[in-house]
Formats: structure tokens, sequence, C-alpha cells
């Protein structure tokens, strides 16, 4: 399931026909087993109505959370910038034989971050990670060399500001993994399936050949569609740019 979720259009296909045929499998068993009797359709109605509310609320709910999770992503990626900048900014402070270093470094990790936001390769992910993590502990033991030589609230400034860019990373990266739990995407496939099923063998007459009953499936499937790929920071359409972190890599650029 956590592999549909993550490929958005492949969710939408898949679920499109699989709620198409629950529509019509529920359409048959009215037809040919069970049809429904006329002095029932009004409870039928009542049972069918509260089915696609319980699953319009679940979507709407989904939905929300999925929103929540792609602005926390945002501005987490606005405060790893603004962490890099400011530390950038205070290597000023210190010796230059520490300071010029440190820039460059923030800058090679700068050019990193960046790479990691918009490349969606595994392959490329991986050496990305690995090269982030040698940067870091450059970075750091920079850091760590400025508070020995330089044991003054200075030096102290400038390895908080570096805790800082490397916490900001963990924070980005703890973000991106935190998705909708699989639980809240069976209930909502179970329920859209029910409805769809119900929606089926409520049909009469005209309408259980009318192109009306695909209505349901696509709007289900295209809501679900949506949910995924703003919850997918790497597979969806809908993605976090790195806007503020190129933002900064022009002004050190200057």
């Amino acid at each position: 399931m956590a592999a549909f979720v993550d490929h958005p259009a492949v969710l939408f296909v898949a679920l499109l026909v699989i709620l198409i045929a629950a529509v019509i499998g529920g359409e048959a068993v009215a037809r040919r087993f069970a049809a429904l009797p006329e002095d029932e359709r009004e409870d039928f109605k009542v049972v069918q109505t509260a089915t696609l509310t319980l699953l319009a609320l679940i979507i709407g709910f989904s939905l929300s959370m999925a929103v929540g999770r792609y602005d926390q992503r945002k501005n987490l990626e606005e405060a790893e910038a603004n962490a890099i900048g400011t530390e950038y900014a205070r290597a000023d402070l210190v010796d230059p034989s520490a300071g010029g270093p440190m820039k460059t470094a923030l800058v090679r990790y700068l050019h990193l971050r960046l790479d990691n936001y918009r490349t969606r390769d595994p392959g490329e992910i991986a050496r990305i990670s690995q090269d982030t993590t040698v940067v870091q502990s450059e970075l750091w033991r920079l850091a760590t060399q400025v508070a020995k030589d330089q044991p003054t609230p200075i030096g102290a400034t400038v390895v908080t500001g570096m805790n800082d860019v490397l916490n900001s990373q963990d924070y980005s990266e703890a973000a991106r993994i935190n998705h909708i739990p699989l639980g809240a995407w069976f209930l909502m496939f179970v329920i859209a399936l029910l409805g769809c099923g119900v929606q089926g063998y409520g049909a009469t007459g005209r309408l259980q050949r009318s192109l009306l009953l695909v209505i349901l499936p696509a709007t289900v499937s295209l809501s679900l569609a949506l949910i995924a790929d703003i919850d997918s920071p790497r597979g969806g359409i809908i993605r976090v740019q790195p806007q503020n972190l190129s933002r900064l890599l022009l002004a050190l650029d200057k």
C-alpha cells in the first residue's frame, strides 16, 4: 500500500479501475441476486448518504493532515536557509584562517541541500546523503576548532549557529518521512469501496447504464490521488520548492 501512496498517478489509475468495478459489482448484485425493494429505498438512501458523508469527512480530514505536513516542510526549508545564512555571516567573526574554510564548506553544504530537494533519483539521493554527512562532519570540526582557539562568547555563538545548521537538516528530513498513517489510507480505501458499491446497488433504470455512475469513482480517486501527491515529498507533482535555499545561494554568489 505504501508503494501506491508514494506514486499518486499510479494510485489514481488503480483506484479508478477498482472503484468503477465496485460500482458495476453493486449494480450486478442488485440486478441479478438481490434487487432493492421499493419500500426499502428510503432506508437505503439514508445508509447511502451516511456512507458517502463519512467518506467525505475522512477525505477532508486526511487532506487537512496532508496540507499541514506540506506547510511544515515548507516552513522547515525556510528555517534551514535562515540557519545556513546566519552561520555564514557569523563566520566573519572568527579568524580568517577558520572563517574562510567554514564559508566554503557552508556553500558546498548549501549546494548539497539544494540537490537533495530537487532530485528524485534514489541513487542520487543516496550519494547526496553520503556527501552531506561528510560535509557536516567537516563543518562541526571547524566549529569546534573555533571554540577551542577562541573560547569567548563569539566562539560559543559560532558553535551554536553550526548546531542550528545541522539540526535544521534533521528536522527537514524528519518532516519528509512523516506521512499520513497507513491505517488512515486503508480506512479511506475500504469506505470508498463500500460507498461505490452502495452507489451501484442503488442505481435504477437508465442510471444503471449512465456515465453518471463513473462520477463518484472518478471524484474519489482524484481526491485520494491529490492527498497522496501532497503527502509524497518526492513522488508527487506538488512538492516544496527550495526557494529560500536558492535565494540564499544567489545572495552568497554575489
